[in-house]
């Protein structure tokens, strides 16, 4: 019980450790693309934090497992460059004993892993969608920021207000710099400038929006030329377009998991797979990285770390990929991903017993020589 106790409290250590590290590098990336669309006016900044907070259980459910796997690779990795593990295999611990000390700390990553994956993950993104569906019901005037210069349409328009009204009713000192692209839109016919002392929004019978603008001129032409069109006006009215927000969520990841058993939809069945594969992931990748983790105290710690991490990509690969044919209707439901969980845990025991084997084999090789 006390090596149990001291190294299930080595690997969870080490896998809070790399799971934060993780999650941070994730997050960050993450956060950074919605930074930039809250930055062009597609998002309003105020539920970038939200936005994160939601998806956050949809990142944990695949980081947890890579946490573990790496948990204990470096966790045990250490143990045998220490010679702690040769003393332990002298005290009677054998692969299968570690294996077995090994599931009852990936048990509880694999619950944690289940409640996301098919709990809090599924609102979460529910969530994250019905934000970013109220965002795209905004327009250009709705994210607007005073004092700031704001690209919308891909860089295409500029927009710049100098005052802007607490209810946004009213604008003053505006400034919109549009590019006139062709049909086709691969080649620009040139530039307009808009400028007008003050603006309103005005909402059509249709619900398309209008900014109307007040005592202002317009400029035609191209940069680094002369040849420039000028008009004065009185009122003159812009269309402001809907923000397209990428949200990058399918309809399907957000429907509750109690909804997709039983469905005959061969898209919620590829979704239901995959939520029950992720657990079960969390146990062979266990198997798998248990033989992995044992190194030579000459070879170092890392000697192995590479092609661990290799075969744990091309086991999330190839369930990803079997998750988009199952979608596709290119393999039957019926052996939909859990071949890919049968071949890796084969290659878990193989990996486990590999060292068994070849002495057995090594010793009936030795018999049958000295019988001849």
């Amino acid at each position: 019980m006390i090596v149990f106790r001291y190294l299930s409290r080595e690997l969870l250590i080490t896998l809070s450790a790399v799971s934060a590290v993780l999650l941070v590098i994730i997050m960050s990336g993450r956060f950074i693309k919605y930074l930039a669309q809250a930055a062009q006016g597609l998002l309003d900044p105020g539920v970038l934090l939200l936005i994160m907070l939601y998806r956050m259980p949809g990142f944990l459910e695949l980081i947890l497992p890579l946490g573990l796997f790496l948990g204990i690779l470096l966790a045990y990795g250490r143990l045998y460059l220490d010679s702690e593990m040769t003393v332990l295999a002298a005290t009677g611990m054998s692969q299968q004993r570690l294996v077995a000390y090994s599931l009852a700390p990936a048990t509880v990553v694999a619950l944690l892993v289940a409640w996301l994956s098919m709990g809090l993950a599924p609102q979460g993104i529910g969530q994250v969608a019905r934000i970013l569906n109220a965002q795209d019901a905004l327009t250009e005037f709705d994210t607007l920021e005073p004092g700031r210069f704001q690209s919308m349409r891909d860089g295409s328009r500029v927009t710049y207000t100098e005052t802007l009204s607490e209810n946004r009713d009213a604008l003053g000192g505006l400034f919109i710099s549009e590019k006139q692209l062709s049909r086709d839109k691969a080649k620009e016919r040139g530039i307009t400038v808009l400028v007008a002392e003050s603006g309103r929004q005005e909402i059509r019978e249709d619900g398309s929006r209008y900014l109307i603008l007040k005592n202002g001129y317009r400029y035609d032409g191209n940069p680094g030329e002369a040849n420039y069109r000028a008009i004065r006006y009185d009122t003159y009215g812009v269309l402001l377009p809907r923000p397209e927000v990428s949200a990058e969520i399918s309809d399907r990841e957000a429907i509750p998991t109690s909804q997709l058993f039983g469905s005959d939809n061969i898209r919620y069945i590829a979704e239901l797979q995959w939520r029950l594969s992720i657990p079960l992931l969390v146990f062979v990748i266990t198997l798998l990285a248990v033989p992995l983790a044992r190194v030579n105290p000459r070879q170092g710690r890392f000697l192995k770390l590479l092609p661990a991490i290799l075969l744990y990509m091309a086991y999330l690969s190839l369930l990803i990929a079997m998750r988009g044919a199952l979608d596709k209707g290119r393999i039957p439901p019926a052996l939909g991903l859990w071949w890919v969980h049968l071949l890796f845990f084969a290659i878990g025991m193989l990996m486990l017993y590999w060292e068994s084997l070849r002495l057995k084999l090594a010793a009936r090789r030795a018999g049958a020589a000295t019988h001849g």
